[in-house]
């Protein structure tokens, strides 16, 4: 935040205004059929929607009327005001293939209400549909729409985790407790309460509110979002036992390696087909043109698109991987081969379409090159390869390569708040007296109401109004389970200068959901010293003004039903500014949203006095290398010089 900087900017805005009408995007059908349910099925006595009866088709008397008819009765349809289908002319094909069309928020039904205890789940349709006419209001709704859903399903995941501890703690480590695959579990339970997205349709192209280079750790993500349907499968299809004209088609591919014949270029990728390995990874048997492959090779001749997430391995990652988005490909062209193994294989050759944005795999890579060599990778451009001074665990990089402005330099780098030195004399000095780790019987977990706020792990569980992590005067080591956020930086930033927003900070690391990131870091002053300071214009953060986004994270309302908010501890209103006029730090350099990927969530450590915590940054959700955090300062006007994030 320049201290000049005072210009408005329009704001991202991606929360839906709820003035503002409902959108009714626009829907072109498919006549594809039904996908088969994923496992665990229906229980008896529920009920499974009939297949569609397929299509009548016109007369085919060669291969390329029959792939014309195909090609019509499957991208070219559009209700007339009857709601009866009209094929469009062959001139308005060659434009559909690229085009998108937004599909409408499904209207509640309350016969889909799962009951506690109950399974019921709502099948995949098979009607293919495309997604177009996405006005900017339609992009910030669907953007919304993911983030809550990765958000849910995070918090979910998390919480299975953090509950799976408190059982392994109770029995005293011998794990008699069977752990869970908590992915497994969040999206099992998501889905049988109905919230699970794109059931209703099945989109071929895009999935509105996916962004290329978006990450995810867990591939029951992508099928919670829609954006593969395959829990385990390479290739995600509709199958031609259910589609009304016989024929599979492919919607979307992860490409990670899995094959030893796999060739991967960036945006140009030789994929092998499936099926005919063993356990081991090792190919026994030869492949046959069914299933997905026989969807690959149709979609082909069809010319239809596909999305393609890459599988990628990533130290960071929970479980050493990470699948990010890389964007739309067109499979040009097929044939049989003897691989490796000498077994014979199907082969697809995929090129990526142009005229997208920069794929998140090579983001991801060009990132890795910076924490490593930066200078090799971008000669100009670097101000200086630590603005923190070594004042933080890892060096936080100036770039600007845009104009000459330094002003980050003028300011002193300030990894800590300051607080004034009577706010240490408050209250009790009493720590926890645990010699090993804290468990959940301890001094300061009964002040957190019982339990740790972070799992083991160090991801935050849910937000609260207020966490008490141990502090100088406890006797747990700093390895505590309750030593998170006073740690300082656990990933590698970049404060840049933007076009867009004046100044920006990027992650040079993938940041998972729940991480701590860093202090929002300034001199506190009261009220008193407030109104001193400000006679001459006001230029200071004030925490009061921060939107409470700690609610968003691991808020359960929409999963359990006696789901509450926590509540304590209690925090009365702050009643304090910050000045960061000569001191700060990279925080406050993160721009405004009012939909945030970073939210604040208030911690004491060091002192007791519950009127002066610490503002601490957490991820509201996976963050890629080099996308910029964004706070929701609540009013991001004038006196803050904040420019937001736009689209």
């Amino acid at each position: 935040m320049g201290s000049n900087s005072t210009a408005q900017f329009q704001d991202l805005n991606l929360c839906p205004d709820p003035a503002a009408p409902k959108i009714v995007p626009k829907i072109e059908p498919k006549l594809e059929p039904m996908d088969e349910p994923l496992t665990p099925a229906p229980p008896p006595g529920v009920p499974t929607p009939p297949p569609q009866s397929p299509s009548a088709t016109s007369d085919v008397f060669s291969e390329f009327s029959r792939i014309s008819e195909l090609f019509r009765s499957a991208f070219g349809q559009r209700p007339d005001e009857n709601g009866d289908c009209s094929v469009l002319p062959d001139s308005d094909l060659d434009s559909l293939a690229l085009a998108l069309v937004p599909v409408p928020e499904p209207e509640t039904n309350l016969s889909n209400t799962v009951v506690p205890g109950t399974r019921k789940y709502e099948q995949r349709s098979a009607e293919l549909v495309r997604v177009t006419d996405m006005k900017s209001e339609d992009q910030r709704y669907y953007r919304e729409l993911i983030r809550k859903t990765r958000i849910l399903y995070d918090s979910l995941r998390v919480f299975a985790v953090f509950e799976d501890e408190k059982h392994r703690n109770v029995d005293n480590g011998l794990f008699l407790h069977k752990r869970t695959r908590a992915d497994l579990k969040a999206a099992a339970l998501m889905r049988g309460r109905g919230l699970w997205l794109n059931r209703d349709k099945r989109i071929v192209g895009d999935i509105p509110g996916v962004l290329i280079g978006d990450v995810f750790y867990f591939r029951m993500e992508l099928c919670v979002l829609g954006l593969h349907g395959q829990p385990q499968a390479g290739i995600d299809y509709v199958p031609a036992s259910h589609s009304s004209n016989g024929e599979p088609i492919a919607t979307s591919v992860i490409v990670s390696g899995g094959y030893e014949d796999d060739e991967d270029s960036g945006d140009v990728v030789i994929y092998t087909g499936h099926g005919g390995q063993d356990k081991n990874g090792k190919q026994v048997v030869h492949q046959k043109l069914e299933c997905g492959n026989l969807a690959l090779e149709r979609s082909m001749n069809y010319g239809i698109e596909v999305r393609v997430i890459r599988g990628l391995k990533y130290g960071g990652g929970i479980n050493g991987k990470i699948y990010v988005y890389d964007g739309l490909y067109r499979i040009v062209e097929t044939w049989f081969d003897v691989g490796k193994s000498g077994f014979g294989i199907f082969k697809f050759k995929l090129v990526r379409i142009e005229n997208q944005v920069e794929m998140g795999s090579n983001v991801m890579k060009f990132a890795y090159s910076l924490r490593t060599k930066p200078l090799d990778v971008r000669p100009k451009g670097y101000v200086t390869l630590d603005l923190a001074k070594n004042k933080e665990n890892f060096p936080v990089f100036f770039f600007n390569d845009i104009d000459g402005d330094r002003d980050p330099l003028h300011f002193e780098y300030l990894p800590s708040t300051i607080f004034p030195s009577y706010v240490y004399n408050y209250g009790s000095k009493t720590g926890c007296k645990c010699v090993g780790a804290c468990l959940n019987d301890c001094f300061c977990a009964m002040k957190n109401g019982g339990e740790f706020a972070y799992d083991m792990h160090g991801i935050l569980v849910r937000g609260k109004p207020l966490i008490f992590e141990c502090g100088p005067n406890c006797g747990c080591p700093p390895s505590c389970q309750n030593r998170v956020s006073q740690k300082g930086l656990k990933n590698r930033f970049e404060v840049f200068r933007s076009r867009e927003t004046g100044w920006g900070v990027r992650s040079l690391d993938t940041i998972q959901a729940g991480s701590f990131i860093c202090e929002y870091a300034g001199v506190v002053l009261t009220r008193e010293q407030v109104q001193i300071f400000t006679m001459n214009g006001d230029s200071l953060i004030y925490p009061s003004r921060f939107a409470d986004r700690w609610t968003e994270w691991g808020d359960l309302s929409q999963v359990f039903s006696d789901y509450g908010r926590p509540e304590y501890p209690t925090v009365p209103p702050l009643d304090f500014a910050m000045d960061v006029s000569r001191m700060r730090n990279l925080a406050c350099y993160m721009s405004h949203s009012s939909c945030s990927n970073v939210m604040v969530q208030l911690v004491l450590y060091d002192h007791n006095n519950v009127s002066f915590p610490h503002l601490m940054l957490f991820a509201l959700e996976n963050i890629p290398p080099m996308r910029e955090l964004s706070l929701d300062y609540g009013v991001a006007d004038e006196y803050m010089g904040k420019l937001a994030i736009c689209i």
